[in-house]
């Protein structure tokens, strides 16, 4: 009877470990309440005449980052950005998915095409997609979780539209070739950025400058972002219902491309409006779906799949 116990006991033991996803928990250390800090610095230009944008800019706060949907391969991290304990901001969103062939790549022009990968090459391989503030896409790309020289690494290199940081000041370039890589640290985690500022047309690539990224997540303690959780509280079901939409339309499309400014402003600013409308009772729940299905057919164009060919 012990044996057979005993046998049950490893079974299960087995079962348990089985199911644990490789690399999930280096994902999950990503979330919790973070003091942040952003550094960039452009450091080379091919163009001798080239002259330097904001040689070193530096910017910081508290950054609350949870799981919205948490499972055995796909993980869902809500970016909230906490200037005080009235003005939360709604940040970017990333997902992680294991061994995922879907990808959407970024072509310029706010055009990100689908494409499906071999099974070789996602095997073991953890997928970040990088989402908007309005929830669009941003950029994507798949790796492996290495530990290097005692430090546990992702590092992947993405095509991404300009950051928001500057795509309303400057029009040099069209393509941010983004080296990134995470860095699991004892107190949180740090993104390093070694980045490719790019001219793309007429099928060619020109180098404009390159730029070093260093953004730093140290954890604080989490009564630093209670009032992010507050915030999500009142704001999920609204942000749920885009986050969907967005799902629904990606999934049935392989070609996304948006119109920048459709109706006057950029979209975000759009969906922050009827945001706060909805958290106000100002409009209803009916209003609120009508009003997203009109932002969305505004700003998203209907693409043919020919275009995935292009």
């Amino acid at each position: 009877m012990k044996k057979i116990f005993f046998a049950i006991t490893m079974l299960c033991t087995a079962s348990i470990f089985a199911q644990q996803t490789p690399g999930k928990k280096n994902v999950e250390a990503l979330c919790g309440c973070f003091d942040v800090e952003f550094k960039y610095a452009e450091t080379f230009s091919p163009d001798t005449a080239y002259k330097y944008h904001d040689r070193e800019t530096i910017s910081g706060g508290t950054e609350y980052i949870f799981p919205v949907v948490n499972t055995d391969k796909r993980l869902i991290l809500q970016h909230l950005l906490v200037v005080t304990d009235q003005i939360i901001v709604k940040h970017w969103r990333e997902e992680w998915t294991y061994e995922n062939p879907v990808i959407y790549n970024f072509k310029g022009d706010k055009t990100w095409v689908k494409e499906i990968l071999k099974p070789e090459q996602v095997k073991g391989k953890w997928m970040q997609a990088v989402w908007e503030v309005s929830d669009a896409p941003r950029y994507q790309g798949a790796s492996n979780w290495l530990t290097v020289d005692g430090k546990t690494i992702w590092q992947n290199t993405a095509d991404a539209p300009l950051p928001r940081r500057e795509y309303s000041v400057r029009s040099d370039y069209n393509i941010l070739k983004r080296e990134n890589r995470l860095i699991i640290t004892n107190d949180g985690w740090i993104h390093e950025q070694n980045n490719q500022k790019i001219i793309r047309a007429n099928g060619t690539d020109k180098l404009l400058t390159e730029e070093k990224g260093l953004n730093t997540y140290k954890k604080i303690d989490e009564s630093a972002c209670t009032a992010a959780k507050t915030y999500w509280e009142k704001n999920k079901a609204y942000w749920t219902k885009v986050r969907s939409l967005w799902e629904n339309y990606i999934n049935t499309h392989p070609v996304v491309k948006l119109k920048e400014d459709a109706i006057g402003k950029p979209m975000h600013d759009y969906l922050f409006t009827i945001a706060k409308e909805f958290a106000d009772k100002k409009i209803t729940e009916v209003q609120v779906d009508e009003k997203l299905k009109e932002t969305f057919e505004k700003y998203l164009v209907e693409e043919k799949a020919v275009s995935a060919k292009n």
